[in-house]
């Protein structure tokens, strides 16, 4: 427990919509993931998300979230490891197809089966495979802190980026 909470101290309720809120966070700028795992009767599960961020550099910790709602939300949160896909800025269209319900979003996508059996993306700028270490519920989402028991990137591919609802691809400055 928190030291404000410890004190009997609550937040103030919000002063904003969900709305308002969603647009505020959507002017922070971020890379696209595709959140990949194979169930326990060896079905591709994928996901779409850009709320991804590093934890810790010793052990190597990364973290998502995932809203309680999601479909996939049985068998990530039952697996042992997952891969998270660092997408290139060609890949607009697989981020996209991820992000869709009620289509088959592995149709004709290239990947290689990582050590655990995660998929991994083609093409990817990097891809982390993690053991499913921990899990946090926190409002209407589960946090999920992976540690990373392999890694590689491509330092010559661009990176696709997302910012106010739309796509982008990176311009040096």
């Amino acid at each position: 427990m928190s030291p404000a909470r410890q004190a009997g101290r609550e937040a103030s309720p919000p002063t904003f919509t969900s709305r308002e809120f969603r647009a505020a966070l959507g002017m922070f700028a971020t890379g696209v993931t595709i959140v990949t795992c194979r169930g326990e009767n060896g079905e591709l599960v994928g996901l779409t998300a850009n709320s991804f961020n590093s934890v810790s550099l010793d052990p190597p910790l990364v973290l998502w979230s995932l809203s309680r709602n999601a479909s996939s939300m049985p068998v990530l949160a039952a697996g042992c490891h997952y891969a998270i896909n660092v997408l290139a800025a060609d890949q607009q269209a697989l981020a996209e197809r991820f992000a869709t319900r009620g289509v088959d979003r592995w149709a004709g996508v290239a990947f290689t089966e990582g050590a655990q059996g995660a998929p991994l993306l083609t093409g990817a700028v990097a891809t982390f495979e993690c053991f499913n270490r921990s899990q946090y519920a926190e409002g209407d989402h589960v946090i999920f802190v992976g540690q990373v028991e392999r890694c590689s990137h491509n330092p010559d591919a661009s990176p696709l980026l997302y910012h106010g609802g739309r796509f982008y691809t990176e311009h040096p400055i």
